[in-house]
């Protein structure tokens, strides 16, 4: 099984007709997604490259496709209304890949996404969502997949369906970083781990599904067999996780916390990391992940062998 997407979603893409819209529709429809159309406004009624129809607005789209899901590269200052938008037209999940989308903007977003508990929002951002697909040939970036779900920005070659895990297990991956998350994706292939579904949260200050809401649905798929949370400096939602886990988790979870070298009131990388207290160090999180019984990782090279271990397998770098 899977979280919020599988094989079988259907998803569109807002901003299909700019380069980066195009070039990531195009990776997503290579992994085999059902991508069903998108979405540019004034350009309604005609294709794409890949004669993928194009519609005027999102509510368009849905009624004609039944599109359940959303990927957003739609420029910063027009992405919190493409947001809402697709809210408001009843997707299920949305994608915010759209990186520098003001502040302000979305705490906007937030609020009124309080009134529509169907719509996830999953950045922006973030590298997006992925449930691997079983390889059917091919190596590599040359790998053919079916029955996934890509949706965004990451490589999906790496990934690996519990399915074609060797050691039978498979995890669920929840980030902050989108590097750190192909690292821990990468890893855990390597050690014949699947991953169910992985989600990149982003890294901005204001966002929209966070650890515990992931961690929550992780729990409750019997096909996941453990998580990787990988948290970075600012804010305090890593230690609100630990604590929650420590409450409602049955199942193995590693950590790893981004930062510890960070200079306090420095901005480091993402938006959202910047320590502003004594609980947004890096040192501060990882006390929190191991009183509450999580396995951190103490570089990130450890992510793959720390979750092997914490799921009992016995297995070599």
């Amino acid at each position: 099984m899977a979280i919020l997407v599988d094989g079988n979603s259907k998803v569109l893409c807002q901003g299909i007709t700019g380069s980066t819209g195009a070039f990531h529709t195009k990776g997503c429809l290579d992994y085999g997604t059902q991508m069903v159309g998108g979405v540019t406004p004034g350009k309604g009624g005609t294709q794409d490259a890949h004669g993928l129809p194009i519609f005027d607005t999102v509510r368009d789209a849905v009624d004609r496709t039944g599109a359940e899901a959303t990927m957003i590269f739609v420029p910063p200052p027009f992405a919190a209304d493409a947001i809402l938008e697709a809210a408001e037209a009843g997707v299920h999940v949305i994608c915010a890949i759209t990186e520098g989308i003001p502040v302000q903007d979305m705490v906007r977003v937030k609020a009124m996404l309080r009134d529509r508990p169907g719509s996830v929002l999953i950045g922006p951002n973030c590298p997006g969502i992925i449930t691997p697909g079983r390889r059917v040939s091919g190596e590599g970036p040359d790998s053919v997949f079916e029955g996934g779900c890509k949706i965004g920005i990451m490589p999906g070659y790496i990934h690996t369906a519990k399915a074609d895990a060797s050691t039978g297990k498979a995890i669920g991956v929840i980030s902050r970083s989108g590097t750190l998350t192909y690292e821990a994706v990468w890893q855990t292939s390597v050690l014949g781990i699947g991953q169910t579904t992985c989600v990149g949260i982003g890294g901005d200050p204001v966002r929209g599904t966070g650890f515990i809401e992931l961690l929550e649905r992780f729990e409750g798929d019997p096909e996941t067999d453990g998580m990787i949370v990988i948290g970075e400096i600012g804010g305090t939602d890593e230690i609100e996780a630990a604590h929650w886990i420590k409450e409602h988790v049955s199942k193995p979870v590693a950590a790893f916390i981004a930062g510890r070298t960070a200079p306090p009131g420095k901005r480091m990388g993402h938006a959202g990391a910047i320590i502003g207290g004594a609980e947004d160090t890096a040192d501060a999180k990882i006390a929190a992940l191991r009183e509450c019984g999580i396995a951190v990782a103490e570089s990130p090279a450890d992510l793959g062998t720390t979750m092997a271990a914490a799921l009992g397998l016995e297995v070599t770098a």
